[in-house]
């Protein structure tokens, strides 16, 4: 089966992760590739507002709320459990090229962590569980390749290279 690449962007709280997915999805978009993105929220949410049409239906009882324009699908389903990012990818993204999650740093998938220096906060992640690449504002000793906060083209570039993408092409196997 045909599936999108997925990388987490995990870090810790505040050090930027949701920052640092604004700037690549435009730098992957320049390079012809289709990005989705999965945000990963343990609380819950609320995806509409109340008062609205489809907040309405949502909350009469249905279970699934859909909302459709010329330009943009927006769904609200009930679910029994949390499922996993791959589960996600194979029912909703088929038609994507790289998957890029924030929130699910527990998961086992290839990962980006995001760390700040004024945090004062080790990392997260290691190689051993996906680590890949690292955006920080500081030096640091690691085993994967290390990326300033505000490089993202170069990040962009080699999860281009990590996962062979190319431009437009979701037929490649993962």
């Amino acid at each position: 089966m045909v599936r999108p690449s997925i990388v987490g962007i995990v870090g810790k709280s505040d050090s930027g992760k949701t920052t640092l997915i604004e700037k690549l999805v435009p730098e992957l978009n320049r390079r012809g590739l289709r990005v989705g993105t999965v945000k990963h929220d343990v609380h819950g949410f609320e995806m509409d507002r109340e008062g609205k049409d489809s907040y309405r239906h949502k909350h009469s009882g249905a279970r699934i709320s859909l909302i459709s324009s010329p330009s943009r699908i927006g769904m609200v389903r009930d679910v029994e459990r949390d499922h996993t990012v791959k589960e996600l990818a194979e029912r909703y993204f088929d038609d994507v090229d790289l998957i890029l999650t924030e929130g699910y740093k527990r998961e086992h998938m290839p990962k980006v962590e995001v760390h700040r220096k004024e945090l004062m906060r080790g990392l997260l992640s290691s190689p051993e569980d996906g680590l890949i690449a690292l955006a920080t504002n500081e030096p640091l000793r690691v085993e994967v390749p290390s990326f300033d906060l505000e490089d993202a083209p170069g990040l962009t570039q080699f999860l281009i290279d990590y996962f062979q993408l190319k431009s437009g092409d979701s037929d490649h196997e993962k």
